[in-house]
């Protein structure tokens, strides 16, 4: 080879070190080691729906959560909310995060326990004595646990948070005792431990959809319903049923549900923004059903029903066959961790 093409030779194989050297340089990042750069998240915007009124403490709760998700993401991630069933009803919706056809949504337990039987033990009549109570045995290691047993169906659990104590309306006449409620046609959602305390007091439960509830009071298709203090009022309830009947029954713990495959697509940052906004916005939820069960009742009065106290412990009595009927699909060391927990 002639000193000349040795010289070609040498040039060209500087310039392609050259090429090399630079192009390593390029995928350094700001520390200056050879990684590739971290790619820019991308925007996006989450839908979540819920069944009830724009009033209701799910709309404020869920306004306060896409507020909070917003401004931990810096503008990242927005969520639209949407209430009245405009996504569908619970079961549906429920099942649209499921398949992922819907990002999120705010539920009942009772849909729930189609795809984990230890739902069922929220669903216990008088299962809590307080609200304390509740939000010990929903935010701890009971409550946690069932909530991620949703996992292993595509569906992850936020934290609970809260639609009230139920309560008893109907059009025909007072309910003090479990036997007044005898031969009353009454809505359930469609929970067969609902529909089983409500068999066992005499009354005939139907269960049916909530955005059917209210043209069916009004048509007289049930007598009644059984709902916590906010939505009996925010659904204009007062309008179609005479009598309220403040028996607390059940207590309506209210999961906030999300895609599974769609939280583990997001970065660590958006995930935690998600988690962190999903309990404060609990908290100011939560504290919103409480006040509005004290401050509406008044409103409920004036608007013309009677409202009725009674004795829950009578109540508690009546339905106790319901906790022998479940126990064994339940597990009765669940129930009695559920009865005794130490809080």
């Amino acid at each position: 080879m002639s000193f000349r093409v040795k010289s070609v030779v040498v040039l060209m194989m500087a310039v392609l070190l050259m090429v090399a050297a630079v192009g390593c340089g390029g995928n350094k990042g700001a520390d200056g080691n050879n990684n590739a750069a971290t790619p820019e998240p991308q925007k996006m915007s989450l839908k979540v729906g819920h069944v009830l009124a724009p009033d209701h403490p799910y709309q404020i709760g869920l306004e306060k959560f896409a507020e909070l998700v917003k401004e931990k993401t810096d503008g990242l991630v927005t969520v639209e909310v949407f209430h009245s069933s405009q996504l569908g009803n619970e079961r549906e919706a429920i099942e649209g995060v499921q398949m992922g056809t819907l990002d999120m949504t705010l539920v009942s337990t009772a849909p729930l326990a189609g795809f984990s039987n230890a739902f069922l033990v929220f669903d216990l009549p008088f299962i809590f004595q307080s609200r304390d109570h509740a939000y010990a045995v929903l935010d701890g290691p009971i409550g946690q646990d069932i909530l991620k047993d949703l996992e292993k169906n595509g569906i992850l659990g936020l934290g609970y948070w809260e639609n009230g104590f139920r309560n008893l309306t109907n059009s025909k006449r007072e309910v003090v005792v479990p036997s007044d409620a005898a031969g009353l046609k009454i809505r359930t959602m469609e929970n067969k431990i609902h529909m089983a305390s409500f068999r066992t007091i005499g009354a005939d439960p139907t269960p049916m959809a909530f955005g059917e509830l209210f043209t069916a009071l009004q048509q007289g298709t049930v007598d009644g319903q059984e709902n916590p203090i906010p939505i009996i009022y925010t659904s204009n309830f007062f309008e179609v049923q005479k009598y309220l009947s403040l028996t607390g029954h059940f207590y309506a713990a209210a999961p906030l549900l999300i895609n599974k495959a769609l939280f583990d697509k997001m970065t660590p940052e958006v995930q935690n923004a998600i988690l962190e906004a999903a309990i404060e916005a609990r908290d100011f939820e939560r504290s919103l059903v409480a006040e509005m069960d004290t401050n509406l009742l008044d409103e409920i009065k004036a608007k013309g029903m009677i409202v009725t106290e009674v004795d829950k412990d009578v109540w508690l009595e009546a339905m106790m066959p319901v906790y022998a009927e479940f126990e064994n699909e339940i597990g009765a060391d669940l129930i009695d961790a559920v009865l005794n927990y130490n809080y």
